[in-house]
């Protein structure tokens, strides 16, 4: 596995996060999805909208002996765009991720939630999330994307209760 490092993200960092994550839904979203949502998702994850998060929000990278390989986001008990490279993808890498954002999690809330998409959805139901709701994302030309929130109770959790309870 080489030298893995987890770091907090940077402001001067937006554009090479907003390039991971692009490069990693043109990769492996076309499996999956038509070219509207393709496109909607890497609108969704621009510069500007991985700089408000770096401003708000938990933005972790991991890097693999010096390479940017993924990056994941936590917002309060949400966990947001998790990606790893593929040609990194089925390594472990992306439990890494996972795992710190949900021990960051736990610190202060009952239970971790993420909107899941198609190719990340049966990764998450191993990690114990289960599905509470399906949603509806209309992008463009009449393309609907339906996506789950998946939710996992976490221990040792903080206050209050169940998120969508």
């Amino acid at each position: 596995m080489g030298t893995v490092t987890i770091e907090q993200a940077e402001e001067r960092q937006a554009e090479q996060i907003a390039a991971l994550v692009r490069r990693t839904v043109r990769e492996v979203y076309p499996r999956y999805y038509l070219p509207e949502i393709v496109d909607a998702f890497c609108r969704l994850h621009s510069e500007t909208a991985v700089l408000e998060d770096i401003r708000r929000a938990d933005v972790l990278l991991l890097w693999l002996d010096g390479e940017l390989i993924g990056t994941g986001t936590r917002r309060e008990e949400g966990i947001t765009r998790v990606y790893v490279l593929p040609d990194f993808q089925g390594r472990g890498y992306g439990t890494l991720l996972m795992d710190t954002l949900e021990r960051r999690i736990a610190g202060e809330y009952p239970a971790a939630r993420l909107d899941a998409s198609l190719p990340a959805c049966q990764m998450y139901e191993h990690r114990g999330y289960r599905t509470v709701r399906h949603e509806r994302w209309p992008v463009e030309n009449g393309v609907v994307l339906v996506y789950e929130i998946m939710e996992k109770p976490l221990q040792g959790a903080g206050k209050g209760g169940f998120c969508g309870a």
